[in-house]
């Protein structure tokens, strides 16, 4: 309550960027828990230190959000039609998202991934995906102009999932990039964004990779198990966690085999894919893990990544794995040998984003909804950690 609070009160007094007691108390525990820093220079301290620890890489986004009125949401398409209220979008909408944007990518290297929300750019933006229409003039420039820089840099773009009733919008605009920047056969730049808790989400990944396989450009998919279970209709949403993890597992399954399954299926040959699997589901991870190591595996560019502050244990799982394999973290596919592209262990990331402390609280608050097992993994970790210094402790008296 207290967290949604601050993240949509448009109060002067609980915005922790202007009351500097809110910001006192907010930077040095949740924030520093999942955000990677305010300035360039702190958010250049956290990458090296998760580079130091073993992390391939990051994934980074800017936390940025627009804020809407309830007039202005109604409103939306004043955004398209009023010369002063498309001046004002522009100004302070769509620039403002923009900058940041392109100094997050300067803020990466190549082999990092930089994540890009739409809804980020405000009014236009979301005019024009509710309604499936191509960005407007100013946004198209925008958006151009960080694909141009991710492409230069080899630094890939991660276009977020988001609420149903523009994400076929996005996904028009993720296609489009696509075919564009994607022509590096199995090397994305343009990654599209898939929730495996939808159970629309094979068949829509499915005609994706159709197009792909037909248009001859590799397709980028980011798989994640959804974000948006309190606001998406629960209809469209499985039944069942146990049903999701399946749709994830099977869909994994077939992207690293390339190789159509139970879940996908379309009648032409399975396309050139790079894959990013979101997850803090252990087994999953694990089950992906030897996939990759077996037979099957088709050599893609493969990546796992976890939130920061969360799933510490997953992620330590699977660098821990990568050592066993003699594995050292390589910043680009391209360093690994062709022949041992096919059991290369996965790159394992964090994802972190960065922003003052006022900006990062709706991603805060995401963390606190989307996340509500996190008292059950912190538990698991705690016993993992408990079992492991026993072990030691026996290994020291010779009992182990």
């Amino acid at each position: 309550m207290f967290m949604s609070t601050l993240a949509h009160s448009e109060s002067a007094l609980l915005n922790p960027d202007k009351n500097p007691f809110l910001r006192w108390f907010l930077k040095p525990t949740f924030y520093a828990q999942f955000c990677a820093g305010e300035t360039p220079s702190e958010v250049r301290r956290t990458i090296d230190g998760l580079k130091n620890l073993g992390f391939n890489g990051v994934v980074m986004g800017y936390a940025r959000e627009v804020v809407l009125t309830e007039a202005q949401t109604r409103d939306l398409d004043t955004c398209s039609k009023d010369g002063a209220v498309i001046e004002e979008c522009i100004e302070n909408e769509i620039k403002p998202w923009a900058a940041g944007t392109m100094e997050t990518l300067r803020l990466t290297q190549p082999g990092d991934f930089v994540s890009l929300k739409f809804s980020g750019a405000g009014r236009q933006a979301l005019y024009a995906l509710k309604n499936r229409l191509p960005p407007s003039p100013a946004l198209k420039k925008a958006i151009d102009e960080i694909c141009d820089l991710a492409a230069k840099r080899d630094v890939p773009l991660l276009f977020d999932a988001e609420q149903t009733a523009i994400q076929a919008g996005i996904d028009d605009w993720t296609l489009s990039y696509q075919r564009k920047y994607n022509t590096k056969p199995g090397h994305a730049i343009i990654y599209g964004t898939y929730q495996a808790y939808l159970k629309a989400t094979p068949a829509v990944l499915g005609s994706h990779l159709a197009v792909a396989s037909k248009e001859g450009f590799t397709l980028g998919v980011k798989l994640v198990r959804g974000a948006y279970l309190g606001s998406d209709p629960r209809h469209i949403i499985h039944d069942t966690k146990e049903d999701t993890d399946n749709c994830y597992d099977t869909i994994a399954s077939s992207l690293i085999r390339r190789k159509w399954g139970p879940t996908l299926q379309q009648d032409v040959a399975f396309p050139q894919v790079s894959i990013v699997l979101g997850s803090h589901n252990l087994e999953s991870m694990l089950k992906a893990r030897e996939i990759r190591a077996s037979p099957e595996s088709a050599g893609t560019e493969l990546a796992i990544a976890q939130l920061q502050g969360m799933a510490d244990e997953v992620s330590c799982e699977l660098l821990l794995a990568r050592q066993k394999d003699g594995l050292g973290a390589p910043s680009k596919v391209e360093e690994v040998p062709l022949q041992q592209r096919s059991s290369e262990a996965p790159r394992v990331y964090k994802y972190i984003v960065w922003g003052t402390t006022g900006e990062c609280m709706k991603y805060l608050l995401r963390r606190a909804h989307e996340n509500k097992d996190a008292v059950s993994r912190t538990k698991q970790g705690r016993d993992a950690a408990w079992a492991e210094l026993m072990r030691r402790a026996k290994a020291v008296v010779g009992l182990a």
